[in-house]
């Protein structure tokens, strides 16, 4: 048999996306989940050869939300590492940046190329080997499945004493809400992104989300920012409706107001809380060791050393030094908050005189299920607010001096980086800017005055950067780009800031 490499692997994960038109159908179908979706995952889990004592044996803290899940799932990595340094501890996120590996990670490193690959093509070769049992069953799982089998066979090859999992999209049916027994589960903030997928109301996404709660393990939820009352009333219900050892409402630590973060942000209190919490429970249930301080100063160093790449994040391009890029792959109306309230600040985005000011650019991309507009008045809006309260001169009309729409293919030539690649993009995504027209008509109807000749639709990320190096090389340029992860990674990949960005990967 011939050795089959990193790049086969790759291809043969992006076989297993959905295209366009599926995706496209499914929208317009409307809230239909999956009734088979957790019968289907754990057969799939079955013709593996990892058994629901495997799954237990990982020793999972179990973490979902809205916003804020990834964040802490990477603190309480970040946490458990740090207060049981010879503690093997797994961490499965989604999505990657870069490339697909970062999304399974052990010992605060991704998977090597050569792991991932030897661990997908064991997975890949136990499907075909071992068809459905069921009739009707899909022989092989979507892309996200795949990956969470993957990284269940990881963790148990590589024997991980804890592993963290962040739930994709729900909870309820989401294929990582397969093991039994966590140890400890965990909400971060609920809020409406989703609710096309799983129901029409915040409601129905609280009860998707209360789905990863189970029998006799600790369920935990941070206080809830909407209709916190009425949210926090659901998930106690389904905690009692499951028997839950405890229900718990983790509030914003106090002893976190001074703390330096490894992650930006003012929203990173609550989820840094939460992990605190979550890593506390854990150690207590798995007898690791424990402090009487409500912010232990080994817990303390690990929330100061996280780090999660494309969140509130600062890059330097060492390419090009007149070059700051602002990353955030924020990509609902709530995180997009969050974004303009990290970037329009003091040290930040706000020069501390106009006459350090440097020219600022938006990189903007959303897909073309989500409304384009209402984000961008959100980013306008909250810009606007923060001037104020702020007491800047700028005016938020002005505030950016160059906007850029792009798509997320990488490439000129409309190809994609093998790991960025998405067949759920349209045709016409490929050829022409069209989403991105859109939006450059809604910010010139939003941004009253603002020069045409300074928005651009462009049908690539590798045209995007070109035309911010065209602007670098007269003067100080500040680049935030926002708006989806997927975008993020490409211009991570392309300006070549991954060494700085992503660290070790």
């Amino acid at each position: 048999m011939s050795v089959r490499s990193y790049e086969d692997a790759i291809n043969s994960l992006n076989t297993l996306q959905s295209n366009a038109a599926v995706l496209a159908a499914a929208r317009a179908a409307g809230p239909v989940l999956n009734p088979n979706a957790i019968k289907e995952m754990d057969e799939f889990v079955t013709r593996i050869g990892i058994t629901p004592e495997d799954l237990n044996a990982l020793n999972v803290i179990h973490i979902t939300g809205t916003k804020g899940k990834g964040s802490t799932s990477a603190f309480t990595d970040s946490i458990l590492r740090h207060a049981s340094p010879g503690m093997q501890v797994g961490l499965y996120t989604s999505p990657h940046l870069v490339a697909v590996r970062e999304r399974i990670r052990v010992g605060g490193h991704p998977l090597s190329e050569e792991e991932f690959t030897k661990y997908f093509f064991e997975v890949w070769d136990k499907l075909e080997a071992n068809p459905p049992i069921t009739p009707g069953f899909p022989p092989m799982p979507n892309y996200f499945r795949y990956l969470t089998l993957v990284a269940f066979h990881a963790f148990k090859s590589l024997r991980v004493d804890a592993a963290i999992l962040e739930v994709g999209i729900g909870g309820t049916g989401d294929s990582t809400n397969v093991v039994p027994k966590p140890v400890v589960t965990g909400i971060t903030p609920l809020g409406m992104d989703h609710v096309a997928i799983l129901g029409g109301s915040i409601e129905a996404i609280a009860r998707q989300k209360g789905g990863i709660y189970k029998k006799d393990v600790p369920a935990l939820s941070v206080e809830q920012p909407n209709q916190r009352t009425a949210l926090e009333s659901i998930l106690r219900e389904i905690a009692s409706t499951v028997k839950a050892s405890e229900f718990r409402v983790v509030k914003e630590l106090p002893d976190l107001k001074n703390a330096k973060l490894g992650l930006a942000g003012k929203h990173q209190l609550l989820n840094a809380s939460l992990a605190v919490e979550l890593a506390r429970v854990f150690l207590l249930r798995k007898g690791g060791p424990l402090s009487t301080q409500p912010l232990p100063d080994i817990f303390l160093a690990g929330l100061e050393n996280t780090k999660w790449p494309g969140r509130c994040q600062t890059v330097c391009d060492r390419n090009y030094p007149s070059t700051t890029w602002y990353l955030d792959g924020a990509h609902t109306t709530e995180s997009l908050t969050c974004c303009v309230e990290w970037f329009v600040s003091p040290g930040v985005g706000l020069p501390e005189s106009q006459a350090t000011r440097p020219l600022r650019v938006l990189v903007f991309n959303c897909t073309s299920g989500r409304s384009g507009e209402e984000f961008l008045g959100t980013i306008f809006n909250k810009t606007k607010t923060l001037l104020s309260v702020f007491s800047s001169p700028e005016a938020a009309s002005t505030f950016f001096d160059q906007v850029i729409f792009c798509s997320n293919v990488t490439y000129t030539d409309g190809h994609f980086k093998g790991d960025l690649t998405s067949v759920a993009i349209a045709t016409a995504e490929h050829t022409g800017p069209t989403i991105q027209d859109l939006l450059k008509t809604a910010w010139l109807r939003l941004v009253e005055g603002f020069p045409p000749e300074a928005v651009h639709s462009l049908p690539s990320i590798e045209h995007a950067i070109r035309k911010v190096r065209e602007f670098s090389s007269a003067r100080n340029v500040s680049v935030l780009v926002t708006g989806s992860l997927h975008l993020v990674g490409g211009i991570i990949e392309v300006a070549g800031l991954s060494s700085d960005a992503l660290g070790d990967l």
